[in-house]
């Protein structure tokens, strides 16, 4: 297949089939649009455990694979908030991701439920303790809210951020959840009770926008009903 982004504030990235039988798959209502020639199927993708675990993941319990009938078929995932789409190559290594970073990918991507190695990281992480393995061979395309920024951490080198903000990291990065020292900072401090600690080495990928802060700016502005 072929692939290029399209877009700069709400980008969708376009796939061409280069020959009958290529396919890609995307959680449910992720396709934007597709010329004729393409194939849909619905499905759990892997079973009904694995769709389960999709929805803990952020995602949804189906999974919709297209697959070309023809070559030169044309197929677009677009992103759903302003960003960028972010190509990852699964088979250099692949990453872990964090709940609701999954666009789309080709049928040969594995994309399988991860659970961080301390149960704190869960249990206080915001974004939730399952977080989502994309392996295999192919490629893998990610939602970034906001602007992508990407470091690369020596061994031993600590970054800590706020859990929203954090898109994947590499398999070596090591993840934990660190509580705010200081009650004056966690009362007063706006930043919550905990952070997200990754340590190197190993690439991570950030984004500026953290979508639950967003979120909780815009509900403060909604109508209560009787008010």
């Amino acid at each position: 297949m072929q692939y290029r982004v399209l877009g700069d504030t709400m980008p969708a990235v376009e796939i061409m089939f280069e020959a009958p039988g290529e396919g890609m798959f995307t959680q449910s209502g992720g396709m934007a649009w597709m010329t004729d020639g393409i194939d849909m199927d619905t499905n759990t993708k892997g079973g009904l455990m694995k769709g389960l675990g999709r929805m803990f993941a952020g995602e949804s319990l189906f999974m919709a694979t297209y697959r070309a009938r023809r070559a030169g078929a044309v197929i677009a995932f677009a992103s759903t908030v302003a960003g960028r789409i972010l190509p990852v190559d699964a088979g250099a290594g692949g990453l872990i991701c964090q709940k609701g970073a999954f666009l789309c990918a080709q049928e040969s991507v594995n994309l399988d439920i991860t659970f961080t190695k301390k149960f704190s990281a869960g249990l206080f992480g915001g974004e939730g303790f399952i977080l989502q393995d994309i392996s295999g061979q192919g490629m893998a395309f990610l939602e970034i809210d906001g602007d992508m920024v990407e470091k690369v951490l020596a061994p031993g080198e600590v970054l800590k951020v706020d859990t929203g903000n954090v898109v994947a990291f590499e398999r070596s990065v090591g993840y934990e959840i660190e509580m705010v020292k200081g009650l004056g900072n966690i009362f007063f401090g706006g930043e919550g009770l905990f952070l997200t600690k990754l340590t190197g080495p190993g690439r991570i990928i950030l984004q500026t926008q953290n979508m639950a802060e967003f979120a909780g700016r815009i509900a403060r502005f909604i109508p209560v009903s009787g008010k």
